[in-house]
């Protein structure tokens, strides 16, 4: 999003969200924040309706990551509740992907357990059989010698 688009949407001059991001650059790392070139100012005015944005000396252009980091610097109350919601909206995601590891870990642990015991329950039938059959191996059909009646 553009600078001015966002200020208005904090709730602030643009001028003022500029010099906010200007006194704290180090958290505006390039995947945060760029500006544009004087060319690739004029061709977004060609598709943005704004007559302000096309004679403008400086845009700023923000990531996601930018928007947010704007929440953490700015200090109107807009940007402060915007700020206060991204922390929470993280903590939420934070609790859902570790409950989906503790949970993926139970199921591994589960089905380690019931491998296991499967083995041990067919073990345990196969000796019940080998017993009932008076401790003799199966014998396949085999075929009789000689006459029969």
């Amino acid at each position: 999003m553009i600078d001015r688009d966002l200020a208005e949407f904090y709730g602030v001059k643009t001028g003022a969200l500029n010099q906010a991001v200007k006194r704290n650059r180090e958290r505006f790392p390039g995947d945060f924040m760029f500006s544009l070139r004087r060319e690739e100012i004029k061709n977004l005015s060609q598709f943005v309706i704004s007559s302000k944005i096309k004679h403008a000396p400086n845009v700023n252009v923000f990531t996601e990551h930018g928007i947010a980091m704007l929440s953490s610097v700015l200090k109107n109350k807009k940007a402060i509740q915007i700020n206060i919601a991204i922390m929470r909206v993280f903590v939420i995601v934070s609790r859902i992907i570790n409950s989906s590891k503790d949970l993926a870990e139970k199921i591994n642990e589960l089905e380690k357990k019931y491998d296991s015991h499967d083995k041990k329950i067919k073990d345990i039938f196969s000796a019940l059989h080998f017993l009932i059959k008076g401790g003799k191996k199966e014998e396949k059909n085999k075929e009789e010698i000689g006459f029969t009646l």
